[in-house]
């Protein structure tokens, strides 16, 4: 489109100059009807070319603006204000031009016209003469000026140049040089002109060696000139430019040349009148249309960038960090800013490239972060000043029975008010490590845990803190059990020895002085029997000591769990107790590596409590029920009754030594049951009746395994045995 458009704009324009040369007589072409004619329609046809281009490109405006291209309305504003800024000049000038042609070519065909025309004549001839004097006087002064620097001009050439250009400025000349012999320039003047300064003939410098001012006249342009020889600076000539008034010149030509055909004009006044009216028409539509075309291009050359940038911009706003906008050399500001914006994605580029790999690395360490703390069995919390939990690791999790997005954001003191008590304690007492042992209650278990606070100051001045959560819920067990364990060594020993003693005075008493005693026979048969009893009693706890402080070690074998379960119900269904039993058991055999014996030891004992559980409860259908099943790799057993239930208060310490909610109950019916059960791997937990409105539950997880891993686990410890042996 822009090759066509600039040959259009281009052939119209020169279509249009022939035109007005042609029809002013300036050419050997005799404006008659015939060229008029041709003229006329070789500009239409330049005419409807230039308004099909436009049209085209109006329409495609139109096109892009029904499109939403980017830019497209400012494309369409610029546009109409060139259309407007051409039309309106060329319809004003249309109007005046209407009015003034007749009035103008009425004073041409006057009776004075021709004195005018005359009189101009002579005052131009006396306008050139006038500043020929004026010319020839600047002249000769700026010579003298210019001999009397010959210094500056051998030392200074650029000193002597700047004073050159101010002589010539000084003189309102259009151009002054200083001309070798053969006419070749060899200082000019730093005046501006608009096109190069015509040389001098080359008879003129022949003629100044002489040392006369050679002037030299208006030839084809507006521009009088002089040479004339320097005397100090060697052998060189000063050329010296005026221009004339051009219209002063043009009137001397004009009226030189035509005033013969002025005659001729007046004959043809009509011809000339719609020559003219025909020149402008074409010449004005040409020059309004071209300049409607040339603002189309301006336009897309501004839009063009502009609608690149907008686009890139688009880009941008979706992520495309990439783009770049072509600049081209001919888009001045517009391409400054092209430049900066491909910069400015550059930067924004290589920032991105630079957080991703920074985020890469920050996501390796957090990777690795979470996987050393999913590794350790410490629980691991990470809290901000306020408060405000901001990690939990699944230690943690599984230790406070909570799920990290429910735990995550919100406040410590909401969740776990006496873990908040000790961040708090943590963060007055300055520390830099604060460690305190605590009690919770966490699924209906209370919990030992000890809880380490460690603080530390961010880059921003704010403190925040890493909790460091152990359950040593187990090993202060453990450690409670041994030391009951102990206790219970060192009772049976010291309360043993004495018991035999005891038991057989107390039968030497009854039979050597039974016979003696006559009156109170009963009530001295009476204390023999307490004794007796008592010593019993005494020897059967001390037999629980025992067993308590020294537990056979397991023996394991490939087993079936419902031998164990069978055996420990049958035992206590043969009792008349009023109780109805239910079992329930998976119809698979339940193999296990298990001791028998003790489980049922501890099956049995855990059944006897059960029924005991309803001495001196009002129950009108006492039952018990166990079931076993497979959950998984563990066997749940769940041994349930309705009688009075466990106490809500310290439930899980019934499972330590000495611990009893009977009168005559020792405490350690429980405790080695929950003994027996973890040296099989397993765990024991308290809890009520499920669906009833009172009554136990005793839960036990046993591992399972098959025939082969229950004979691996008994070759494993009957190696454990040997090398403790």
């Amino acid at each position: 489109m822009l090759v066509p458009g600039i040959i259009a704009v281009a052939g119209a324009m020169i279509s249009g100059a022939i035109s007005f040369v042609v029809l002013m007589g300036l050419t050997p072409i005799e404006p008659d009807s015939r060229v008029v004619t041709i003229a006329s329609v070789v500009n239409g046809a330049f005419v409807l070319l230039l308004c099909g281009l436009i049209a085209r490109e109006v329409a495609r405006m139109l096109r892009a603006r029904r499109q939403g291209k980017a830019a497209s309305r400012l494309h369409v504003r610029i546009v109409i204000l060139f259309a407007i800024v051409a039309a309106i000049p060329a319809i004003l000038v249309a109007i005046v031009a209407s009015i003034t042609l007749d009035l103008g070519l009425d004073r041409w065909f006057e009776i004075r016209t021709r004195t005018i025309v005359d009189s101009a004549v002579s005052v131009a001839h006396a306008y050139v003469n006038e500043n020929a004097r004026n010319l020839q006087g600047s002249t000769l002064s700026m010579r003298y000026d210019l001999d009397s620097q010959r210094r500056l001009y051998d030392l200074d050439r650029t000193g002597f140049h700047d004073l050159f250009t101010e002589q010539a400025r000084g003189r309102s000349l259009l151009g002054a040089q200083i001309l070798s012999p053969d006419g070749t320039p060899v200082l000019s003047a730093d005046i501006a002109v608009d096109k190069p300064l015509p040389p001098p003939p080359e008879e003129t410098l022949e003629r100044a060696k002489s040392g006369t001012l050679v002037f030299i006249p208006p030839g084809a342009t507006n521009l009088v000139g002089a040479v004339l020889k320097l005397q100090s600076l060697g052998d060189v000539y000063l050329y010296t430019i005026r221009p004339l008034d051009p219209q002063v010149v043009a009137a001397l030509r004009l009226m030189e040349e035509r005033s013969r055909e002025y005659r001729n004009l007046q004959g043809n006044r009509i011809g000339t009148q719609i020559a003219f009216a025909l020149l402008y028409l074409g010449i004005a539509l040409i020059v309004l249309l071209s300049a409607i075309w040339t603002g189309i291009g301006v336009a897309d050359r501004i839009v063009r960038p502009i609608r690149l940038l907008i686009s890139a911009a688009d880009e941008v706003s979706e992520g495309n960090l990439a783009v770049s906008v072509p600049v081209r050399n001919s888009d001045g500001d517009v391409g400054s800013l092209s430049n900066t914006f491909n910069n400015m994605t550059l930067q924004l580029r290589s920032q991105r490239d630079e957080l991703v790999a920074t985020n890469s690395v920050l996501d390796e360490r957090r990777r690795f972060t979470e996987a050393v703390l999913s590794g350790v069995t410490a629980g691991v919390m990470g809290v901000d000043n306020d408060g405000t939990i901001a990690m939990l690791n699944p230690s943690a999790e599984r230790i406070l029975s909570i799920k990290g997005e429910d735990a995550v954001g919100r406040n410590l003191s909401d969740l776990f008010p006496a873990i908040a008590r000790t961040h708090r304690a943590a963060g007055s007492s300055r520390k830099a490590e604060h460690q305190e042992e605590l009690k919770l209650r966490i699924r209906d278990r209370d919990r030992v845990l000890t809880v380490r606070v460690t603080s530390e100051e961010n880059v921003v001045g704010r403190h925040s803190s890493v909790v460091t959560i152990d359950d040593i819920t187990d090993l202060v067990e453990a450690q409670r059990s041994s030391a009951w364990a102990d206790v219970a060594r060192r009772i049976a020993h010291e309360i043993k020895n004495p018991l035999t003693p005891i038991q057989l005075s107390a039968e030497r008493i009854r039979r050597r002085y039974g016979k003696y005693v006559e009156s109170d026979r009963e009530i001295f048969d009476r204390c023999i029997d307490t004794i007796n009893r008592q010593v019993s009693d005494i020897g059967r706890m001390v037999d629980e000591f025992s067993t308590f402080a020294r537990m056979p070690k397991p023996r394991m074998e490939a087993k079936d769990l419902r031998e164990a379960l069978k055996e420990a119900v049958f035992m206590r269904e043969m009792g008349d107790h009023g109780i109805r039993f239910t079992t329930q058991y998976d119809d698979e055999p339940m193999l296990g590596s298990f001791d028998i014996r003790l489980l049922s030891q501890a099956f049995g004992n855990l059944v006897k409590n059960a029924t005991e559980a309803f001495e001196g409860a009002q129950i009108a259908e006492p039952k018990i029920h166990i079931s076993a099943k497979r959950d998984g790799a563990m066997f749940r057993i769940e041994i349930i009754d309705n009688g009075k239930g466990f106490p809500r208060e310290d439930r899980d310490r019934l499972l330590e030594p000495y611990m009893t909610t009977r009168e005559k109950g020792t405490g350690l019916g429980l405790a080695i049951v929950r003994k027996i059960i973890e040296e099989h791997g397993g765990s024991i937990e308290l809890d009520d009746a499920p669906d009833a409105p009172q009554g136990a539950m005793v839960r036990i997880r046993l591992p399972a395994a098959d025939l082969a891993a229950g004979e691996g686990a008994e070759v494993r410890q009957d190696k454990k045995e040997g090398n403790a042996n």
